[in-house]
């Protein structure tokens, strides 16, 4: 069954005719109240991703690579800096002055407490605790036997005989049968004024509107889910139709304006523009290296001859300089930097 079929059970399918009558308006009120919320819901989830892509994302990462590239370092270094500071600012006095100044004099003062508690029980056992077990045995055990034997028989014997031979009959024989007859008095006046008034409005009162209650809050929940599923539907199209718009309003005329305007601009900016000044800027580079070079060799050649001059000696062999490389000609494949290339003719004398 779709979420918007109208179920027409009557009571043969089991729901009454409340259920069928409250079914429509109530699904009408929630679906007018659902869809601005799925609506937002949509919304604030496409701005969620789009901060996840945009924000959250490049913060993660750049969170994570700041952790393990210096946090995590550093934090190992402490670390290790602490345990050696610890180790031998701490641990190792610590454990010197226990083993070799603590622990000796702990074991001297063992031994002096065991000796002094040894005499001060026997002291104790002589003088007191032997004594008083000899006045408990011969003095006071007797004695409170025979007190205990006067006060029985003075207080307690008289109510344990009361107890015994009147209140146990009396109980038994008396109370407990009125007793019984006040319970069962008392369990027939509460049936009769209050457990069967109370069964009949549940039966007729509570158990009918509870029912209707639960059909009307199954309608509202069953309205709820399809008011979401229209409200989803809703939400799409809307988006859908505000996509069209930004593409047609805003993505058409870009692509357009790129497509006609923006990559004929950047070609003949690049053909005309960017490879003859990048060309030109080349053949500078090399022509300002051969000057460089060739100034060089002048001023070596100057040192040498100014050194000469000074002190004298034979001539430095000069170094022989690279030929220039003759421009092209009729039988030959070379081509020199700015020399114009010579025209492939042939001499031969035509007939």
């Amino acid at each position: 069954m779709s979420g918007m079929d109208m179920d027409k059970r009557g009571p043969e399918g089991g729901e009454g005719c409340l259920t069928t009558v409250i079914r429509i308006p109530v699904r009408i009120v929630v679906l007018l109240v659902v869809v601005p919320v799925r609506m937002v819901w949509d919304v604030l989830g496409v701005c969620g991703r789009f901060l996840d892509r945009v924000l959250l994302r490049p913060l993660g990462r750049a969170l994570g690579w700041v952790g393990d590239t210096l946090l995590l370092p550093a934090g190992r270094a402490v670390a290790w800096l602490a345990r050696g500071l610890v180790r031998y600012a701490v641990v190792v006095p610590a454990v010197f002055v226990y083993r070799w100044v603590l622990a000796p004099v702990g074991r001297g003062i063992a031994w002096l407490g065991r000796g002094l508690a040894g005499a001060v029980v026997w002291m104790v056992t002589t003088l007191i605790v032997t004594p008083l077990a000899w006045l408990f045995r011969t003095v006071l055990r007797p004695l409170g036997r025979g007190v205990g034997l006067v006060l029985w028989a003075v207080f307690v014997w008289p109510w344990a005989a009361l107890y015994r031979w009147v209140l146990t009959p009396l109980y038994v024989h008396v109370l407990t049968p009125l007793g019984h007859g006040a319970l069962w008095l008392g369990k027939a006046v509460v049936r009769v004024l209050v457990v069967v008034p109370a069964v009949f409005v549940y039966r007729w009162v509570l158990r009918p509107v509870g029912r209707g209650l639960v059909a009307v809050g199954r309608e509202i929940v069953a309205a709820a889910e399809v008011a979401w599923r229209v409200a989803g539907y809703v939400s799409r199209a809307v988006g859908r139709a505000l996509k069209w718009l930004a593409w047609n309003l805003l993505g058409r005329p870009a692509a357009w304006f790129y497509r006609t305007v923006c990559v004929p601009v950047g070609h003949a900016v690049r053909d005309h523009v960017w490879r003859p000044a990048r060309k030109a800027a080349a053949e500078a580079g090399r022509a300002a290296k051969a000057a460089l070079v060739s100034a060089g060799e002048a001023v070596r050649r100057a040192r040498r001859d100014a050194w000469r001059a000074l002190v004298g000696g034979a001539p430095a062999r000069q170094p022989l300089e690279p030929s220039p490389v003759p421009a092209r000609t009729l039988g030959s494949t070379t081509t020199a930097p700015g020399a114009a290339p010579a025209p492939e003719i042939s001499l031969r004398k035509r007939g």
